[in-house]
C-alpha cells in the first residue's frame, strides 16, 4: 500500500467515531448522525476522606483537579498508601417532559498521599468507559461504592437539583439509599 492510501485509509478510520456538541439526530441526515454526545454527562467527583463532592468537567477529558499531575499506573497494588475518590458519571434524561438523574456510573480513583510534584495514581479505563456507557443508557452502578461515599452522593444530588432527584428512578433512590 503506498503512502497516500495509507494516509486516506487512517482518515477515514479516525472519521467514524465522532463526539459532538449539540444534536446529531436533527434529521439532516449527514455527517455525525448517531455519533455520541456527551452534553447530558456531568462527572461528579466524590471525595469521601473529605466528606465533598463536586462537579468537575475536566473529568470528561481526565483532566480534572484530582486527576491533574498525575501519573496512572497498571497496578493498584502500586499504590499500598493512597486517597480513594470516586468519579461518578451522571446523565441527566427527560421522562414525562421533567429532567431526572437517569443514569449514574461511579467509578474508582486512587491518589498516592506522598506530597510530590507528579503523584501516581490508579484508575481503571475500561471501568470509566464502560460505566459511562452505562449511565448514558440510564443504568445505575453504584453498587461497588462504600456506604458513606453513596450518602455524600446522594446528598449532592438532592442539593444540586431537588426536583431532579425526586423525578428520578426508584432504583436510584434505593441504591443510595443507606441503611
Amino acid at each position: 500500500m503506498d503512502k497516500d492510501a495509507a494516509k486516506k485509509n487512517e482518515e477515514i478510520k479516525r472519521s467514524r467515531f465522532n463526539i459532538l456538541s449539540g444534536d446529531s439526530t436533527d434529521g439532516h441526515g449527514g455527517y455525525g448522525v448517531g455519533a455520541l454526545s456527551l452534553d447530558n454527562v456531568t462527572p461528579v467527583i466524590v471525595d469521601p476522606e473529605g466528606d465533598d463532592a463536586f462537579i468537575d468537567m475536566g473529568a470528561l477529558h481526565a483532566r480534572s483537579a484530582i486527576e491533574k499531575r498525575v501519573r496512572i499506573l497498571e497496578s493498584r497494588d502500586e499504590l499500598p498508601d493512597s486517597r480513594k475518590y470516586w468519579i461518578v458519571w451522571v446523565t441527566v434524561q427527560q421522562k414525562e417532559g421533567k429532567p431526572h438523574y437517569g443514569g449514574v456510573g461511579a467509578c474508582e480513583f486512587l491518589v498516592e498521599r506522598e506530597d510530590k510534584r507528579i503523584k501516581n495514581g490508579y484508575k481503571s479505563m475500561p471501568e470509566h468507559v464502560n460505566n459511562m456507557d452505562k449511565s448514558l443508557k440510564g443504568r445505575v452502578v453504584v453498587d461497588h461504592m462504600d456506604d458513606h461515599s453513596k450518602k455524600i452522593l446522594a446528598a449532592f444530588l438532592k442539593g444540586f437539583n431537588e426536583d431532579m432527584w425526586n423525578h428520578s428512578t426508584e432504583e436510584l433512590h434505593q441504591a443510595l439509599t443507606v441503611k
